[in-house]
């Protein structure tokens, strides 16, 4: 069973002695960085310069699916892909200290990109066409797959199974007709998605960044580097593109022409493939409710997510919800095929 506060023992003094007991000469430099899965921080140290520290959550990952993303992550670094791979120590990348597993990654001398550049989400495309070519040479043997049961299904019944939405029932804060509510559209929705799925399926899946938003992509000198490889999953090609989309259905059109002029200098794409990004949205959506809804009782959520636990955010959320449905039945994404 999953700890409740997993990381209470990791006191400041508790990562300095993590970082010692690899022969890392601190220098008292330490910062806690925004993470709320794991817990990571920016360590000062006279023997190896600015230092990452990312302390893994218990029970969220194995031993074998953390290594598989490090043996990604050191494959994309070998033909000079600009990722986040951890640091080599004693031939090891996964280490332990009392009780918690952590890696040490070198600090990436980068800053927010900025997709509005011109030609920067043609490079971006560039580059996840690179990534792409070599996630495509073989594949994943521990790490997961993208499926709507997993994304999807099991999240919303586990969110609908939690003490979060008892506990919140309970204190008066969310109706029961509400929780109803939300059972009924996101089982229309899922259905929706799997409808899909099977409609435009099934694609071929390759090892993916799996997470690949705007806050995971930095920017340094050469341009994007890709940080934070701890969602890493196989999947369609798509996923890794369809989250650098954002504003009105004529901005979309403008940033997917950019992006994949880039990534098709390095990897096919299948067109069909932008049947999938309504789909994949609405997994993100009921998956993100029901990850803030399980981690509830760690101190970090509260704080970063106040919003949660008001019948406001719920209504809303529903709300969205059924937007997202009437999404899926029109097919939007078409509009952005049409502008490709």
């Amino acid at each position: 069973m999953e700890r409740l506060r997993p990381f209470e023992a990791l006191t400041p003094d508790a990562v300095l002695a993590a970082a010692e007991s690899l022969g890392i000469e601190c220098d008292a430099r330490l910062f806690a960085l925004n993470s709320y899965e794991n817990r990571v921080y920016q360590l000062g140290s006279t023997s190896h310069g600015l230092l990452v520290l990312k302390f893994y959550r218990p029970a969220r990952w194995s031993d074998a699916q953390i290594l598989e993303e490090h043996e990604f992550t050191a494959e994309l670094l070998a033909v000079d892909l600009p990722v986040a791979a951890p640091l080599v120590s004693e031939g090891r990348t996964l280490r332990l200290h009392d009780g918690l597993r952590f890696s040490v990654f070198p600090k990436m001398a980068a800053r927010a990109a900025d997709i509005n550049a011109r030609g920067s989400l043609e490079l971006i495309g560039r580059t996840l066409g690179r990534l792409h070519a070599v996630g495509a040479l073989r594949k994943f043997s521990h790490r997961p797959a993208l499926t709507s049961e997993r994304l999807g299904w099991d999240a919303r019944d586990a969110l609908l199974d939690s003490d979060f939405i008892v506990d919140m029932i309970d204190a008066g804060t969310l109706d029961a007709g509400l929780v109803d509510k939300y059972a009924e559209v996101s089982a229309i929705l899922l259905e929706r998605v799997d409808e899909t799925f099977l409609k435009y399926g099934p694609m071929r899946l390759i090892r993916l960044h799996g997470d690949c938003h705007l806050g995971n992509v930095l920017w340094d000198e050469r341009g994007p580097v890709f940080v934070d490889l701890d969602d890493c999953m196989s999947g369609p090609c798509i996923q890794d593109l369809w989250m650098l989309l954002s504003g009105s259905l004529d901005e979309r059109r403008g940033q997917w022409k950019e992006l994949v002029t880039g990534y098709r200098e390095f990897h096919p794409l299948d067109s069909v493939e932008l049947a999938l990004i309504e789909p994949l949205r609405a997994l993100r959506m009921v998956h993100h409710s029901a990850w803030i809804a399980a981690r509830w009782k760690d101190p970090a959520f509260p704080r970063a997510f106040p919003w949660f636990t008001s019948s406001r955010f719920w209504q809303e959320h529903v709300n969205d919800l059924w937007q997202q449905v009437d999404a899926l039945k029109s097919g939007e994404w078409m509009g952005i095929e049409e502008g490709s």
